[in-house]
């Protein structure tokens, strides 16, 4: 825990620096939401075909999803939201002729989630 994964379309391959974002991404997420850097992890998922808006060329996408133990305030979700959002933003170069549209979802993991690690 934290859990994130992160879907973007191919189009954003070269202009989206995954590593340094989930690099900056897990100190942040730590600070916010009081975890540890240690307990984060990314998984990126690309997203070889996605219809978006009218379906002409020209846009893109970033979906993030985060989730984490329950029991953040919704003040927190919110805050780790903005600044995930902010984040992405800063990571992804500008593309002409490319629209992105950046979202993030903050959840709660359910109730019946266990870890297990082995060394």
């Amino acid at each position: 825990m934290p859990h994130i994964t992160v879907d973007y379309t191919e189009t954003l391959t070269e202009a989206f620096d995954r590593q340094a974002f989930a690099l900056e991404l897990h100190p942040l997420v730590a600070d916010i939401a009081t975890t540890k850097v240690e307990a984060c992890k990314t998984r990126f998922r690309r997203v070889d075909e996605a219809v978006i808006a009218d379906g002409a060329p020209g846009h893109a996408l970033i979906h993030i999803e985060l989730a984490l133990l329950a029991g953040r305030t919704p003040e927190t979700k919110s805050e780790l939201t903005a600044a995930v959002l902010d984040l992405a933003r800063r990571h992804t170069a500008a593309t002409p002729g490319l629209s992105v549209s950046t979202s993030v979802d903050v959840s709660d993991l359910g109730p019946a989630y266990v870890r297990h690690t082995e060394s």
